[in-house]
């Protein structure tokens, strides 16, 4: 299964603290190209350094900030890479999938469910409320973006699943010996790394239980369908779309979208809905179309303790 995929004699809880330590060295390295852009634009422009999230959003366009801050991934990513091959001596479909390879189908089917829906709410929110949104389509910035999101948006969300439902998951599972902790941990864990968006300010942290609640829906179909891609396509899917169709002044991702959202935020039933109705209604579509089985077993159940020696695996590509 998942977590017992590729536990072998050299693995250890301290392997895994140097190497989420390495993986946020290079988190914070991959800022570097960011901070250098802002020093060279506020020291020739005559403009103060920015010294809030908020200012530093407005120093450049929409596309050229989302491009910098993607590339935080970008050279996150790298270092997960560099971590599973050189520390744990593994390769990256060892933390992605139980499976021999990598099921595309998956990926492909959980993102373009995810689109569709996430997009049939968008535009009943739209003609629901019209007021509450104004028209901010421009064709070429809408284009860059475009690019931008198909390239380097499944990098920034395949990076967040790589960390928490993979190596993360993995590692606590491998500390803790049972299934419960590791998911409830990288859960809220994942929740916590949205605590200093903006939306959370403008809505209160009640916002939190979204955040947390979809760690949660991304931890359990990862663990009922033994591998991350189910969670990627979704990531992935969420992020897109949302890049595409809506912006707010007070909202994290700031694009060239095709609406902004002009709407005082607040938080009502339909943040919730998606942890009460339509997460358990996907869960049942996955787990009618992957026959999923053993529920309790395997959310909760124990890690098997066997170990095998890194010899005996077959030579597998992502």
């Amino acid at each position: 299964m998942f977590l017992e995929n590729k536990i072998t004699s050299q693995q250890s809880a301290l392997k895994y603290l140097l190497g989420f330590v390495i993986i946020s060295l290079f988190y914070f390295l991959g800022q570097i190209p960011l901070g250098v852009a802002l020093v060279v634009k506020t020291f020739t422009s005559g403009q103060p350094m920015p010294t809030t999230e908020e200012a530093m959003m407005k120093v450049f366009s929409p596309n050229v900030t989302l491009f910098l801050m993607l590339l935080i991934f970008v050279v996150t990513m790298i270092g997960i890479i560099i971590v599973v091959k050189f520390v744990h001596k593994l390769k990256m479909i060892d933390i992605t999938t139980a499976r021999a390879k990598v099921d595309w189908k998956r990926i492909f089917f959980s993102f373009g469910l995810w689109a569709m829906l996430s997009g049939i709410m968008t535009v009943a929110a739209y003609y629901a409320a019209p007021e509450d949104y104004v028209l901010n389509f421009k064709p070429i910035p809408f284009l860059i973006l475009v690019v931008i999101s198909f390239t380097l948006l499944p990098i920034q969300t395949s990076t967040e699943e790589f960390i928490f439902r993979g190596y993360l998951m993995q590692g606590l599972g491998l500390l803790a010996g049972n299934r419960w902790f590791p998911l409830a941990i990288t859960s809220i864990l994942f929740g916590l790394m949205h605590i200093m968006n903006p939306e959370v300010a403008k809505m209160g942290h009640i916002i939190m239980v979204y955040y947390i609640g979809t760690g949660f829906f991304l931890g359990i179909i990862t663990l009922m369908d033994d591998g991350m891609e189910l969670a990627l396509g979704f990531h992935a899917a969420n992020n897109i779309v949302t890049a595409l169709l809506v912006t707010a002044e007070w909202s994290a991702l700031k694009t060239e979208s095709v609406f902004k959202d002009i709407s005082t935020p607040s938080v009502g039933f339909e943040v919730l809905t998606p942890i009460l109705i339509i997460f358990p209604a996907i869960l049942f579509i996955f787990s009618r179309k992957y026959q999923w089985t053993d529920w309790k077993g395997k959310l909760t159940g124990k890690i098997q303790s066997q170990v095998i020696q890194p010899t005996q695996y077959p030579d597998q590509n992502v």
